[in-house]
């Protein structure tokens, strides 16, 4: 579409004479960063989604890898419990045979002898089950220390993502209280994702053809800079959306929608960047133009609801790309 748009434009700047070679290089340059713009949230978006599907992956790993470990933890243990019966049958053996071996002393070296024999065999025997058991024992307690090594690992990053999980939930919550006074006038708040969203519809922010935003609209913004300057280990995107009626303002400040929503939402980082608090490395700002609507562009309820700004906050995810590399 990002090439499409750029041909159209050349195709415009090559036939029209009064064109000059500078307003053609500020369009290869304008596209150049748009391209850039766009592989970057392509690049974040899969490298969540990678994240989240190892995540998913590594879970269930460890949960075949724990339920497998389950089962040879009590096929061992009923291997133990036979050893254990064949050492008390064992010992009533040795008990016999040294009743028989009392016995024997008054018959002949012979027959003493043979019956000797069988007693160190079945000594023997004793000992070796004994060691057997002795052995089971100690690999079932190496197995049972790597399951509960593992298992701790699996509770700790659940519960790491619960974490954050929870923490995304109070953000919302705070966000919602302090933006309650903006309730009706084109602002909403919601948390889907594992993500929570700030969308503000334009009649709030800017006026028609305007990047400008307007004192009301600048005030949600601050308000919304207090909370992100309290949260600094959230990463903050910005977008600008519009409906799909072409730009009609003055010729040479906007190329088309997708320069106006670009601008809008550079606004908005602006305003937050003022914010002390707010650590800059975590801002960026993006146009998306007409091409991600909430609703039809058919009606003017439509067109309205997709002329906005989104404030997209996401948890970093570097603990958990940790804990996930050292299992």
């Amino acid at each position: 579409m990002i090439k499409k748009i750029f041909l159209g434009l050349l195709v415009l700047a090559i036939t029209t004479s009064c064109v000059s070679k500078k307003i053609y290089a500020d369009l290869e340059t304008k596209f150049a960063e748009l391209k850039k713009e766009r592989n970057s949230l392509s690049d974040e978006n899969e490298s969540l989604k990678t994240a989240k599907n190892q995540l998913d992956l590594d879970n269930g790993t460890l949960k075949t890898e724990l339920d497998k470990a389950k089962s040879d933890f009590d096929k061992l243990k009923a291997e133990r419990d036979k050893l254990a019966a064949d050492y008390a049958a064992s010992s009533n053996n040795l008990k016999t045979l040294q009743s028989s071996y009392n016995a024997l002393e008054k018959n002949s070296d012979e027959s003493l002898k043979a019956n000797m024999e069988k007693n160190r065999d079945l000594l023997a025997q004793l000992e070796a089950k004994e060691k057997a058991l002795a052995d089971e024992k100690s690999r079932l307690g190496k197995l049972s220390a790597d399951l509960k090594d593992r298992s701790d690992r699996v509770n700790e990053l659940e519960g790491l993502i619960a974490a954050k999980e929870a923490s995304m939930k109070k953000l919302k919550e705070t966000l919602s209280k302090s933006l309650k006074a903006f309730e009706g006038k084109g602002l909403t708040v919601q948390q889907k994702d594992g993500k929570v969203y700030v969308s503000m519809e334009n009649k709030l922010l800017f006026e028609s053809g305007s990047w400008a935003v307007g004192a009301e609209g600048k005030k949600a913004v601050v308000a919304v800079g207090k909370v992100l300057g309290d949260n600094p280990d959230i990463s903050v995107l910005i977008e600008g959306h519009t409906d799909n009626d072409k730009f009609a303002g003055a010729v040479g400040q906007i190329e088309n929608n997708w320069d106006l929503s670009t601008k809008r939402a550079t606004s908005i980082v602006n305003i937050l960047g003022e914010n002390a608090k707010i650590n800059k490395q975590n801002l960026t700002a993006a146009g998306r133009g007409e091409f991600s609507p909430l609703m039809s562009n058919d009606t003017p309820e439509g067109k309205a609801k997709n002329r906005r700004i989104e404030i997209i906050l996401t948890p970093k995810l570097d603990e958990i790309s940790k804990m996930l590399n050292d299992i």
